[in-house]
């Protein structure tokens, strides 16, 4: 039997990287510009939720269908059998 973690890797997968970027304050730590009354760094984190949904949503629509079967998946027993085996 080969050795499978049930990990899969996909190039994708580098895009889920980019919503840490609000995690380095000290680009952020700033008032200026104000928008709406807001000093910079309050807004641009409210900008970055958005931006953390978006890339969530690409990296999940490009690799859904990427015709890898999950580990160890015996495709005749289904999910009520499951403890049947054991």
């Amino acid at each position: 039997m080969a050795d499978r973690s049930g990990l899969r890797w996909s190039p994708w997968n580098l895009l889920l990287l980019v919503p840490l970027l609000m995690l380095v304050t000290p680009w952020f730590n700033s008032k200026e510009p104000v928008v709406w009354g807001m000093p910079f760094f309050y807004w641009s984190q409210f900008l970055w939720v958005p931006v953390g949904v978006v890339c969530v949503l690409v990296v999940y629509l490009k690799t859904k269908d990427d015709g890898v079967p999950a580990p160890d998946v015996d495709p005749e027993v289904d999910d009520l059998d499951e403890g049947a085996r054991r």
